[in-house]
C-alpha cells in the first residue's frame, strides 16, 4: 500500500513514527527537513501521484485548530475544525483537494498531543458552552485509521471534556476502533452518502453505498451516534429519483433515534480549485454539469442550486425532524 516514508528528520525517533514505519517494513524511508520540500513544489501531477502515493511524516507547529466557517455547523455555536491529515485515501471527483495541494502523497502530523492541547484550552474557553470540533476536513477522519490510530487517541480526550463535541466525517468502514470501545455521548460519526449512480461515476476507491451503511447500522446498535451528510449534492438527468431512493435505503437501516443530525450542502469549489481540477480531469462528465462562477466560487447555476436543495430538503423532511437538518449555506 505504501511504497515509500519520508520523514522529517527530527522526528525521526519519534515514538509514532517508529510505530507507523513498522507497518510497512520494506516500504523505503527517505530523510527531508520539512514536509513542504516534498509535498509543495509545484512540478507535480496530483493524477499521476495519485495511483501510488507515498506517506509523509511530519510534525505541525501551529494553527492546530482553526474556526470553522460561518454557515458550518450542526447546532452549536462555536464550531473549529483541525486536520491529523493532509489527503485522503479515496479518490472523490468533486474533492476541493485535488485542486488545493499540489501533491496527492498523504501528510500525517504525528504531534498529536499538541492538537489536543489547543482543544483542551478552547474547550476551557468556552467551558459554560457547547463547543463542536470537526474533523475530516482536509482528510477522511477514519480511513487510515489502522495506521494512524487517530480516533483511538483523540476519543479519551474528548471523554474528559464535558462541553466538547467531536464530529467524525468519514466514507469509511474502518469502525473497528469505535467497536472495539462503548459509545461515546458527544461524539457523532458523521458519513458522506451520495445515491449509487452517482458513487459509481465519482466517488472512486471509496466504500460502496451498501458497505457503509453497514458500518452504520453496526454503530447504531453499540449506541454511537450517527451523522447523515448528503454534501455535495451532485445534479444528474432524474436526481430526485435517485436522492428519494437513497433516502429510502438510508432509513430503511438507520433509526431516527440513532442520528444526531442530518446536512445537505451543493457542489462547489473555489474558482482556482475548480480550474485545476477540470485541467487533471478534462474528460469529467461533473465538470460539464450546468456550473457557474459568482465570487470566486464555482457551483450549479443559482436556480439549480436552489431548487436541487429545496427539492432534496423536503424529500429528507419526510424521514427526519426538522430541528435534526442543518442545511449547509456556505
Amino acid at each position: 500500500m505504501i511504497d515509500s516514508i519520508y520523514i522529517e528528520q527530527h522526528i525521526l525517533q519519534h515514538p509514532r513514527v517508529k510505530q507507523i514505519c513498522a507497518r510497512f517494513p520494506d516500504a523505503r524511508q527517505i530523510l527531508c527537513r520539512r514536509y513542504g520540500e516534498v509535498f509543495n513544489p509545484k512540478a507535480q501531477n496530483f493524477r499521476l501521484q495519485k495511483q501510488r502515493p507515498a506517506l509523509i511524516l511530519a510534525e505541525k507547529f501551529k494553527h492546530f485548530v482553526l474556526p470553522a466557517p460561518p454557515g458550518y455547523g450542526i447546532g452549536a455555536k462555536h464550531n473549529y475544525y483541525f486536520s491529523h491529515m493532509l489527503n485522503c485515501l479515496y479518490d472523490c471527483r468533486y474533492c476541493f483537494l485535488q485542486g488545493m495541494y499540489q501533491s496527492a502523497n498523504y501528510v500525517l502530523f504525528v504531534n498529536y498531543e499538541d492538537y489536543q492541547d489547543e482543544i483542551r484550552r478552547i474547550s476551557r474557553q468556552h467551558k459554560d458552552e457547547a463547543v463542536h470540533f470537526f474533523s475530516g476536513y482536509d482528510c477522511d477522519s477514519l480511513a487510515f485509521e489502522p495506521v494512524t490510530g487517530f480516533a483511538e487517541h483523540f476519543l479519551p480526550l474528548f471523554e474528559t471534556l464535558p462541553n466538547a463535541w467531536l464530529e467524525l466525517r468519514t466514507k469509511s468502514t474502518q469502525i473497528r476502533t469505535l467497536l472495539n470501545r462503548p459509545a461515546m455521548p458527544r461524539c457523532v460519526v458523521a458519513f458522506s452518502l451520495a445515491p449509487e449512480q452517482v458513487a459509481a461515476k465519482v466517488e472512486h476507491k471509496a466504500p460502496p453505498l451498501q458497505r457503509r451503511l453497514e458500518a452504520m447500522r453496526k454503530l447504531q446498535q453499540q449506541g454511537w451516534s450517527l451523522g447523515l451528510r448528503f454534501d455535495p449534492l451532485i445534479y444528474q438527468q432524474g436526481y430526485q429519483q435517485q436522492y428519494q431512493q437513497l433516502f429510502d435505503q438510508v432509513f430503511e437501516v438507520i433509526d431516527v433515534e440513532s442520528l444526531h443530525s442530518a446536512s445537505l450542502g451543493v457542489f462547489r469549489l473555489p474558482e482556482k480549485y475548480f480550474k485545476k481540477m477540470h485541467k487533471l480531469y478534462p474528460q469529467e462528465k461533473l465538470f460539464a454539469s450546468p456550473l457557474q462562477t459568482q465570487q470566486g466560487m464555482t457551483s450549479y447555476r443559482a436556480e439549480l442550486e436552489q431548487e436541487m436543495m429545496q427539492t432534496c430538503g423536503e424529500l429528507l423532511l419526510n424521514y427526519i425532524p426538522a430541528d435534526k437538518f442543518f442545511p449547509c449555506t456556505l
